[in-house]
């Protein structure tokens, strides 16, 4: 009995101190150090590397994995929907970040965006899958490409139900 009686005065303490912000000391979050860490990580180097990849092309796919081999379905997604977009491939740069770890982190940090792949139009951070595909079906990213000017002649998307040519 004096035990159960001890740990439930020690439970009942323990749970009212959980609740009482003010009580216990506030640790950062692992993942704000993460965060924190990664951005220390960003050289001047790898940001110029970077801002110089961002310009290779109008249109710039940071990705896992290569356009004709891609390592995840995140990138494969991307790249299917900028082929049927019709992005002409002399207008186009994709890079594997798969090949350099530095590249990999650091482009987090450039766009401050967490993940993979990244789509940069004109050098202009567009977004991630997510984005693109959902820019792709309100038919928002059509217009861009085109206002931009990076779509290859006469290209038209074709209907549903149509094949492609």
């Amino acid at each position: 009995m004096f035990s159960r009686t001890v740990f439930s005065r020690v439970a009942r303490q323990t749970a009212l101190s959980a609740i009482r912000p003010a009580a216990a000391p506030v640790k950062p979050s692992p993942f704000l150090l993460s965060v924190a860490a990664q951005r220390r990580l960003l050289s001047d180097a790898v940001r110029q590397a970077i801002d110089k990849a961002v310009a290779s092309a109008p249109v710039v796919l940071f990705m896992k994995g290569t356009p004709e081999t891609p390592q995840c379905g995140f990138s494969r997604a991307s790249i299917q929907v900028l082929g049927l977009q019709g992005v002409d491939p002399e207008k186009f740069a994709a890079y594997n970040v798969l090949e350099d770890p530095e590249l990999r982190q650091g482009i987090k940090e450039y766009s401050d965006w967490p993940t993979i792949p990244q789509l940069y139009i004109d050098k202009e951070f567009v977004g991630g899958c997510d984005i693109i595909v959902s820019m792709h079906q309100s038919g928002e990213l059509a217009k861009l490409l085109e206002e931009k000017g990076v779509l290859v002649k006469d290209h038209k998307e074709p209907a549903e139900g149509e094949k492609k040519e």
